[in-house]
């Protein structure tokens, strides 16, 4: 782990792996510093993705952070392997009705592009994995 430019950064030594048109992310928002790290850790740890930073709130002033899991977008596996740990690790939030919202994976592309809020539009969705009322995955294969 390294901090660097507001964030903390976890390598996986394999980053190397990640292409420039393809790399994005999957993403998670929290209040916990501690935990934000610990689940990069983990994540690293356990090889679920190539590299993953969390925001340093400390340096930011901020109250809220954001975890990034990094992949390239055409990883199908490496994607299933993300979303299976956000799964187990409750790291994607619920509606009031007990769905889970269709979070988006990110490509850099598009934060390069400052695609933020609405000009966002996600080509990646959380429902082409699982089902989202369910949790149960799409592809039993």
């Amino acid at each position: 782990m390294f901090r660097l430019g507001g964030w903390y950064w976890f390598s996986s030594g394999e980053e190397k792996k990640l292409d420039r048109e393809k790399c994005g992310k999957w993403m998670h928002f929290f209040e916990d510093q501690e935990f934000a790290i610990r689940i990069c850790e983990k994540a690293i740890a356990e090889k679920v993705c190539f590299s993953c930073k969390c925001r340093d709130m400390e340096n930011s002033g901020m109250e809220t952070g954001v975890i990034c899991f990094y992949l390239n977008g055409d990883d199908l596996e490496n994607h299933k392997r993300v979303i299976k740990f956000m799964l187990e690790n409750n790291l994607i939030c619920k509606t009031k009705t007990g769905r889970y919202y269709n979070i988006s994976f990110k490509f850099d592309n598009q934060t390069r592009a400052r695609m933020y809020g609405s000009n966002f539009k996600g080509e990646i969705k959380l429902s082409q994995f699982i089902d989202l009322n369910t949790g149960e995955w799409l592809d039993k294969g």
